[in-house]
């Protein structure tokens, strides 16, 4: 049982977490990520040896094939031989410094999670806890948006780049104003803040429905400076700043699906919400978002077509996170997912629990109508993101983890389910979880990412799993996937077996193993979570 001061330190973080996304205020930063002490490498020559490759582009998976990296670079892919023959050893490359029997494994780029936090205190104390959650899950790329406050950010990213910590590499992009002690009310203001933080080492913008003239000014000194952006346009600034309006101002990407249905309303200028609705009631914000589903034009339909082509005209990217959103359609199934006893905190369990105060929790009265109207606002929503990558969009994979029953790593994996269940075959899912995300975090640099599809020249940032990715998403969970052997003996099979970044290699079930170490300790000093 949590006592007291526990619980209150955990309200106070909701009271934040409340607040307009154009707030600079974060919460205490999680405490900094140990020095590292894990991981092997990386190697004057490792060679991945007998592997079926899945390389990040969409191709189908070829192999066996032996990958050689030097350093922390992927330098040739030679194909072995043939599946079910044995394989010929003269096509083989030669010595290595170490050597991986990937023999009937599968390796993929390392996945990229455009969507993060680190999670702040009380909820999350340590970084360690989340970095180990995400690499244990083969995410060797992060997008904070941000992941703490602009010091702790920066500096975990330069730890992160020199691979001091156990750490996905880092890319930062901050909110408005973050690091000035003034907030920014004017576009000249807006600019100046833009150049200042290029210059402090920001990777990108995460930006609200701002007025519009603040938003012009932002994308456009963003794209001077070779800064990315991306947007969550909020119910509070949508009116003025929806997603056509946003893209046609130059936004990079768009995160969750705010402003979406907002530009196809059909009949309605605006959402018409009961006449007692309060955006800073949370059980009101979510609750009736969804019921936007059936206010907008045809789906399929001309206009609907209309608003892809614009967005692909513009070069829009879409990032819909839609695992953060699930448990509005079925609460149960989010709330007793496999992981959460052996790997969630208990403060992070804490943090979940319905309350008025914290973010995301608001799960005091949710009822069948609610989870009805978000089934039918998730049928609409993912019809638009299979149409538009059909249409050829760019569509990238994020969580947002560590708010409504989502864990870091765990639900990643969930949303490249999700985009299955969208319409979308898995090797788009996971060419959306490496190089489109690659692709989209090098937008507006000049130099092609160098990561993201395994290639010679690229980074060794790789995922080695034992199961069929492919054949069922489900292995990539850390919990696993269940299946039967022999008469009736019940087995979990999968997970990632190694994530390499950097060419470092590290052993992913030992990441998760100190993730459940963690949690026992804290359950040791704070108690069991409840069970509600």
């Amino acid at each position: 049982m949590f006592n007291l001061k526990c619980r209150t330190m955990l309200l106070g973080l909701g009271v934040f977490m409340l607040s307009i996304v154009t707030t600079t205020v974060l919460a205490q930063p999680s405490n900094p990520a140990p020095d590292r002490t894990e991981g092997e490498g990386p190697y004057d020559r490792l060679i991945i040896r007998g592997a079926n490759m899945i390389d990040g582009t969409g191709a189908p998976m070829a192999g066996p094939v032996d990958i050689v990296i030097e350093g922390n670079e992927i330098v040739s892919v030679h194909r072995v031989g043939y599946p079910g023959v044995p394989i010929d050893e003269d096509r083989r490359p030669g010595d290595a410094t170490k050597e991986i029997d990937a023999s009937g494994m599968y390796v993929m780029p390392g996945f990229i999670d455009m969507h993060v936090h680190t999670g702040g205190k009380p909820k999350v104390p340590n970084a360690e806890y989340t970095y180990k959650l995400w690499m244990g899950h083969g995410i060797t790329t992060v997008r904070g948006v941000p992941f703490d406050n602009l010091e702790s950010s920066l500096s975990e990213k330069e730890r992160s780049a020199r691979n001091e910590i156990v750490a996905p590499r880092m890319f930062s992009y901050h909110r408005v104003g973050s690091g000035w002690d003034e907030p920014v009310t004017t576009p000249e203001q807006a600019r100046e803040w833009v150049r200042w933080a290029k210059d402090e080492g920001i990777d990108g913008l995460k930006l609200g429905a701002h007025d519009p003239d603040i938003m012009e000014a932002l994308i456009d000194e963003a794209t001077k400076q070779n800064l990315n952006t991306t947007a969550h346009l909020d119910q509070m600034g949508v009116v003025r700043m929806n997603l056509k309006e946003a893209a046609e101002l130059g936004l990079g990407a768009q995160t969750h699906y705010y402003g979406l249905f907002e530009s196809m309303y059909d009949g309605y200028d605006l959402q018409p919400y009961p006449n007692d609705y309060n955006y800073q009631n949370e059980q009101d914000r979510f609750g009736q978002v969804a019921r936007q589903w059936n206010k907008i034009v045809e789906p399929g339909g001309e206009e609907w077509n209309d608003l892809i082509q614009l967005f692909l005209d513009n070069d829009l990217t879409l990032d819909p996170t839609m695992t953060i959103y699930e448990a509005s359609r079925d609460v149960m199934r989010a709330r007793n997912a496999d992981w959460h006893e052996d790997y969630t905190l208990p403060t992070l369990w804490e943090f979940y629990m319905p309350s008025r105060k914290a973010h995301g929790s608001y799960w005091f009265d949710w009822t069948t109508q609610d989870e009805v109207e978000w089934k039918n606002f998730y049928r609409t929503w993912m019809q638009f993101i299979n149409d538009y990558k059909n249409a050829g969009g760019r569509v990238t994979t994020g969580s947002d983890a560590g708010f409504i029953y989502k864990l870091y790593g765990f639900d990643y994996i969930r949303e490249l389910e999700l985009l299955q269940e969208a319409g979308f075959h898995p090797l788009e899912v996971i060419r959306s979880a490496t190089m489109n995300g690659a692709n989209e975090l090098y937008k507006r640099m000049d130099e092609d990412a160098p990561f993201g599809i395994i290639r010679p020249g690229k980074l060794a940032d790789l995922v080695i799993v034992e199961e069929n990715p492919l054949q069922n998403l489900k292995t990539l969970y850390g919990t696993g996937a269940i299946r039967v052997q022999g008469v009736n003996e019940v087995v979990r099979v999968g997970g990632v077996k190694y994530t390499i970044k950097d060419g470092i290699v590290y052993d992913a079930k030992q990441l998760l193993e100190d993730v459940r170490n963690m949690v026992d300790e804290q359950e040791a000093e704070l108690g069991e979570k409840e069970r509600y």
